[in-house]
């Protein structure tokens, strides 16, 4: 917590409305400071406006430089870069502009831990906050994802999991982490940052006052610039935090302790391999009992359509991985796949004008039946012999009913958009799912 921060502070200007910009204000209401509270939203059509209270003036559909350069604080939302010409003047006149981490960590007293990175965070942050509940913590998770961490104020759990995102580390300097960790870098928000260094750097601030720091050694971008102590996990390599390999057998290691194998979760893909590696490596962090936790740590069946096993029928596991509506999504997937059977593969829907020819060398090591589905669907026909043409999701499930046998995979991975189709890819996600329940009937 720090030391009284709010002591000079009577006019909050809030930027940006929606769901974050509701808590910050919510928030600022419940802490009965009389603050003088005033938000603009350069969105003609506010979301959340209906939910702002009465008391609260709303500027909206462009800045308002009076109301900013007059405030004693300026809080923006994640959505807001700090580029901005507004809130450049904002900054060079003194007046301070933070986010809502920033008020999170004013207030906060408990043990933090926080994650970071450019794949795979939400994963680890909903599995993380449901190892810990197991182990028996009463832990609120939130940030980037779900409930916007100054909700979870209300809540005074023993832990916090957060889940941060770039944009928000770059208004945040005071968060107190008893673990951080930053899981991987790939190029992506090039349209807010100038450069990757740019990226990077703003992902690094989630290390700044931790006690313990996690890197990804088999990605040196996730490294501190700063000389600092810190842990690593590994995939490839001997690491604090690894995959070690006895008989054939593929192990979680903490420290040289062996504690699960590798096949004991339910969770599909290499990539959640890793993201079990992390999560096993942050509840060691902070000294929870790994073993209370284990049976949720095997059992976690993932965020909703992203690699999320919906059904382990007979043996015959159902995967709802329709968040992959591009190429790098079902690639991840699809790296270093392990199943005892055959792999039916599900793609197809909106391309975008897509290359999947990358897709080819991985089809190729593995036993799949590819089902190629939708409006481009036939943009997949060559990538494997076993490529097969339909129509529908509904179609492919009838065709494969009478074919699957223990050990099998059933995976929707489309590395296409829905909307032929689908509405959006939660809905082409709920069909996939309905249909392998219907089979299990």
């Amino acid at each position: 917590m720090v030391a009284n921060p709010w002591q000079n502070v009577k006019k909050v200007v809030v930027v940006g409305l929606g769901v974050t910009g509701l808590s910050v204000v919510n928030y600022l209401l419940r802490k009965q400071n009389n603050f003088e509270i005033r938000v603009i939203d350069t969105r003609e059509n506010v979301p959340g406006r209906e939910r702002l209270s009465s008391s609260v003036p709303l500027h909206n559909g462009s800045f308002n430089l009076d109301w900013l350069l007059n405030a004693d604080l300026v809080v923006t939302n994640p959505g807001i870069a700090l580029a901005t010409p507004e809130i450049q003047q904002v900054l060079a006149s003194g007046i301070p502009v933070v986010g809502d981490i920033e008020l999170f960590a004013w207030d906060n007293d408990k043990p933090v831990i926080a994650i970071t990175g450019s794949n795979g965070k939400s994963t680890v942050t909903d599995w993380t906050g449901q190892a810990l509940s197991a182990a028996g913590l009463d832990v609120a998770v939130g940030g980037n994802i779900g409930v916007p961490a100054l909700d979870l104020l209300q809540h005074q759990a023993d832990i916090y999991v957060l889940e941060l995102s770039s944009f928000q580390l770059e208004t945040t300097s005071s968060l107190k982490s008893k673990v951080a960790v930053f899981l991987n870098l790939s190029e992506d928000h090039m349209d807010r940052y100038r450069s990757m260094d740019d990226y990077r750097n703003a992902k690094l601030r989630i290390f700044d006052n931790a006690d313990v720091r996690i890197v990804n050694a088999d990605d040196i971008a996730t490294y501190p610039l700063k000389d600092s102590s810190y842990l690593e996990f590994s995939l490839d390599k001997k690491t604090d935090f690894a995959v070690t390999t006895q008989d054939d057998v593929e192990f979680f290691t903490l420290q040289g302790k062996k504690v699960l194998s590798t096949s004991e979760i339910s969770l599909v893909g290499r990539h959640n391999v890793s993201n079990c590696l992390v999560v096993l490596a942050l509840l060691h962090s902070v000294g929870v009992d790994i073993e209370r936790a284990l049976p949720v740590i095997k059992s976690y069946s993932g965020l909703t359509h992203r690699c999320q096993v919906v059904l382990d029928n007979g043996g015959i596991k159902w995967v709802n991985d329709s968040k992959a509506t591009n190429l790098a999504s079902t690639k991840a997937a699809l790296t270093g796949l392990r199943m005892e059977g055959k792999l039916f593969l599900l793609v197809g829907g909106v391309s975008k004008g897509a290359d999947f020819s990358e897709l080819a060398p991985i089809l190729k090591n593995l036993n799949v039946q590819l089902c190629c589905f939708g409006q481009d669907g036939d943009a997949f026909m060559s990538l494997h012999p076993s490529a097969k043409r339909f129509e529908s999701i509904n179609e492919i499930i009838h065709w494969i009913s009478g074919q699957m046998k223990r050990g099998d995979v059933v995976m929707l991975s489309p590395a296409c958009a829905s909307f032929d189709q689908f509405k959006n890819f939660m809905a082409r996600g709920d069909e996939f799912t309905e249909l392998a329940r219907s089979l299990d009937s």
